[in-house]
Formats: structure tokens, sequence, C-alpha cells
């Protein structure tokens, strides 16, 4: 699977949808793809089954310029558990079944793969930023 972002959410953005804004909280979860497979059916948190979500972080010191979304690089801390290999971005709403999911990227992210060893594992966003619509 190459870099995406969810239809779903950009479906729901056009027709400013419940939770499709990015200027709440927006989080970023280390995925283990052996046990998620991206779909461009899934919606919310919850499709992501709990096993594949290796920890998560918001993101801090966001941006919204000229149609790029961006944010500070983001630092997980003390991470354990299954290799990851891909991220998912996405809003929080407190409830998984409305949090949104808006990107998913399993190339061109500095600092994935990554094996967990209990230390920190920082995700470098692209200079050009996390997403462009």
């Amino acid at each position: 699977m190459a870099n995406a972002i969810y239809p779903l959410w950009l479906e729901s953005l056009l027709q400013a949808g419940a939770s499709s804004a990015l200027t709440g909280t927006v989080m970023a979860t280390l995925v283990d793809l052996a046990d998620y497979t991206y779909s461009a059916a899934h919606e919310f948190i919850d499709d992501v089954p709990a096993a594949a979500r290796v920890a998560s972080e918001a993101l801090g010191s966001k941006t919204y310029a000229a149609g790029v979304f961006d944010a500070a690089d983001t630092t997980f801390s003390a991470v354990t558990g299954d290799p990851c290999e891909a991220l998912v971005v996405w809003i929080d709403t407190g409830v998984g079944g409305t949090s949104r999911l808006v990107a998913y990227y399993d190339s061109g992210v500095t600092g994935l793969p990554v094996t967990p060893n209990g230390g920190d594992v920082t995700v470098v966003w692209n200079a050009s930023g996390i997403l462009k619509i």
C-alpha cells in the first residue's frame, strides 16, 4: 500500500461533517501492519484493530497554510510492543466510533519502520507538510 488520505474523511470534509476539521485534537498512531491492512472503506479509528495500535500521540504546533496541514515532529514516549511499519493520522473525539481517520503513511516517513525497545520514537514529518488538499 502507498500513502493515502482516507476517502471517507475527504467526503466528510467536503460536506462539513462532524469531526472532520483538523482544528481539534489530531492524533498520530504507530501501526503494526501484521495486524492492520489499509482500506479505503475505513472511516474511524475503531476500524484499526486495537492490537495494531502500538502508540498514539497528539500532534502539536499545528499549522494550516495554502491548503497544507502540518505540525511539529511527533515524539512517542517509551514505546514498547510490536514493530511499527505505518502511521495513521486521525481526529480524536473521545469516542473511537466517531474519531475520523484522516491519512495513512507507510513510506517516506523518517523514523519508520521501527522496532520499539522501550525508548522514544520520533517521527519527522515531511518538510512540505503532513498533507495537502
